[in-house]
């Protein structure tokens, strides 16, 4: 509250008033009024300023550097008004919401406060009524004359306080004291306490701002460069400082940043020279020569213009190297590994056995073969390494290499180049940095064997249609249902893959074989079901165990699952009974199996090819089941 120049012969015998019969004159204003009457119950004498609490030096130094900021912009600013300061005899302090006084810049030769007056609280319960004080409680600048002020021997001085906001927050009081007030008009001290008011809180808007677009532009997963006509880089974010470093291209002064005519060979000819022609690119794959390496990024340049005249002053230019970028292509489509060597679920020794060579095979950088059939968790155990593994961070990338013509699979492990413009990148590119899961490897034909065979041994790839050579760093897991040794012997799988996938083989046992891991591998499938589909627990009876420990399960623990899930989803009660398993899973004898020929296929895989145990399964006789399999054509 801006308040017009009072009588101060008036406002001394009100205060006198006060003080002597502890009563308001009317005339008093309400805050001034409230703020004696508080310090009049707190005890406040009228000479105990030197005696108002404060903080020790650690205190006032750990407070200080948690403003620093607003405490350097009073410094700066104050700096520029020193003489005026001087010749007019102003005490200037800042103080924090609390009335913490953080910082004094008066003259040294000022006397109106203490020496001692940093880390001092100047709330009304410690120094009685004060410009900071109210305008601290009503949030809301403040002039106060000389005779309202409660301790005497400033009643020759006039006060004015602004508080300071910040986010719709106050944060800061600034305070101005004034003993000359006949030389210096309360209009020129309450204009300047608006001007530091508002200033200040300008600045610290835009510090704020500055500062969450520093932390914006550190974390963005590229580098960011602001650069200068002549080549100099202005500014670069986190990453941008880090590929700098990368090339020794930072001086020794870390605040100096270099130009780029010194350190790219090829600078003339990127898309950051033709930026300052006024030519804007997006996304171009650019190669940066330097005495260190040579790079290849993704880069985006935007030319800034001049309002006035429209020409180019700077140009910003965002690049993400292309190894990233596959890499957080690759996390952003979800290729990171989904199990933990955690989860396979079994105590016997055989599963014990498997996963103690996958922990130790995943610490080294070997490639890696899986072996075992269909359904035995291959997939499962290949995330488990992968995570284990020191490229976890790395993508995970899965191709079946049964999914594919010869053709369309050495274009998806290699990549290809569709134009002049236009090449996309294979699967082999994709998992640098991580690991590539080739499933039914031993399916894969053998001139993409070949081809695949030299790329890991050169850790090089041309992408299909291009000559230009790219690096690549990736494991190879490789699994296979047969016994890529023997397909090998017979010429059926090429030796020049197998040498260098075989360095580490792991074995995965058949169910059948770890017949004791069956009940703990139930438990855990009907409690992934139960929590995956918020549906309550269920649980088997020991008959319904029996059956599923005692069946053969060629297909395994792929197999196993679907029978759980279909008993599952089939049974209302909470307990699964022996009654409710179709060891077929989701192969019913109700179905169409008599006239479907894909039905009864599925059905013979899941009795693994074994006509008693089908023609159980489905109730019929075995000469039934005969004359069926002659129908679709299918030798026993």
């Amino acid at each position: 509250m801006i308040r017009q120049n009072r009588d101060r012969n008036k406002l001394a015998s009100y205060y006198e008033t006060f003080s002597k019969e502890k009563r308001i004159d009317p005339n008093v204003h309400p805050w001034i009024a409230a703020s004696w009457q508080e310090s009049e119950a707190a005890g406040i004498k009228i000479n105990r300023f030197s005696e108002a609490p404060g903080l020790n030096e650690v205190e006032l130094a750990i407070l200080q550097a948690h403003h620093r900021t607003a405490i350097e912009y009073m410094q700066d600013f104050s700096n520029e008004i020193k003489d005026f300061l001087q010749e007019y005899d102003l005490c200037l302090l800042l103080l924090d919401s609390s009335c913490t006084v953080l910082k004094n810049f008066s003259s040294p030769y000022n006397r109106l406060l203490p020496r001692r007056i940093e880390g001092r609280i100047l709330s009304t319960e410690n120094v009685g009524t004060f410009s900071a004080s109210i305008a601290a409680k009503y949030k809301s600048i403040f002039w106060m004359f000389g005779p309202e002020i409660w301790l005497k021997e400033y009643h020759d001085c006039d006060s004015g306080a602004a508080p300071i906001y910040m986010n719709s927050k106050m944060s800061y009081i600034v305070t101005i004291l004034t003993r000359d007030y006949e030389k210096l008009p309360q209009d020129a001290v309450i204009s300047l306490l608006m001007s530091i008011k508002t200033a200040m809180e300008i600045h610290l808007k835009q510090k704020i701002f500055l500062q969450a677009q520093k932390a914006i532009l550190d974390a963005a997963p590229f580098a960011v460069y602001h650069i200068m006509p002549n080549g100099d880089v202005a500014y670069a974010n986190r990453l941008g400082m880090n590929r700098l470093s990368s090339i020794g291209a930072l001086h020794e002064n870390a605040e100096k940043l270099p130009n780029l005519n010194e350190v790219v060979f090829n600078y003339k000819h990127t898309p950051i020279y033709n930026g300052f022609k006024g030519v804007p690119c997006t996304n171009h794959e650019v190669t940066w020569a330097t005495s260190i390496n040579t790079y290849e990024d993704i880069t985006t340049v935007v030319p800034i213009r001049d309002e006035a005249d429209d020409t180019v002053n700077s140009v910003v230019t965002v690049t993400m190297p292309i190894e990233d970028l596959r890499m957080l292509v690759a996390h952003a489509a979800g290729y990171t590994a989904k199990y933990s060597l955690d989860t396979i679920v079994g105590t016997s020794s055989a599963c014990t056995a498997m996963k103690e060579r996958a922990m130790r095979a995943a610490k080294k950088d070997n490639h890696i073969l899986l072996q075992g059939e269909s359904g035995t968790g291959k997939q499962r155990l290949a995330h488990g390494i992968h995570m284990a593994s020191s490229r976890a961070a790395g993508p995970l990338i899965y191709l079946n290499c049964n999914d594919l013509t010869p053709e369309l699979l050495e274009q998806d492990l290699f990549g290809l180049k569709t134009s002049e413009d236009l090449s996309h990148t294979g699967k082999l590119e994709l998992a640098s940095g991580g690991t590539l899961l080739l499933d039914e490897v031993e399916k894969m034909p053998f001139q993409v064997v070949e081809k695949l065979a030299k790329a890991l041994k050169e850790r090089k790839i041309c992408r299909i249609g291009e000559d230009l050579e790219r690096n690549i760093n990736v494991r190879i897991i490789a699994a296979a249902d047969g016994n890529l040794r023997r397909l090998c012997e017979k010429g059926l799988f090429a030796p020049e893959i197998f040498e260098i996938i075989s360095k580490n083989i792991i074995h995965l046992p058949s169910l059948r074989s770890r017949r004791e891991d069956i009940p703990i591998l139930i438990t855990s499938i009907l409690n992934d079901l139960s929590e995956q589909h918020k549906m309550k627990k269920r649980s088997l009876s020991e008959a319904a165990i029996r059956i599923l420990t005692e069946y053969d399960w060629p297909g395994n623990i792929k197999q196993l699952q679907s029978v759980i899930e279909n008993a599952f989803f089939s049974t209302q009660n909470d307990v699964i009974e022996a009654s409710d398993i179709n060891l077929i899973g989701n192969i019913k004898p109700d179905n169409k199996w008599k006239e479907d020929r894909d039905i009864f296929i599925r059905a013979w895989q899941s009795a693994g090819g074994n006509v008693s145990r089908l023609a159980n399964l489905l109730g019929v006789s075995r000469v039934t089941l005969y004359r069926y399999m002659h129908k679709y054509g299918i030798e026993k």
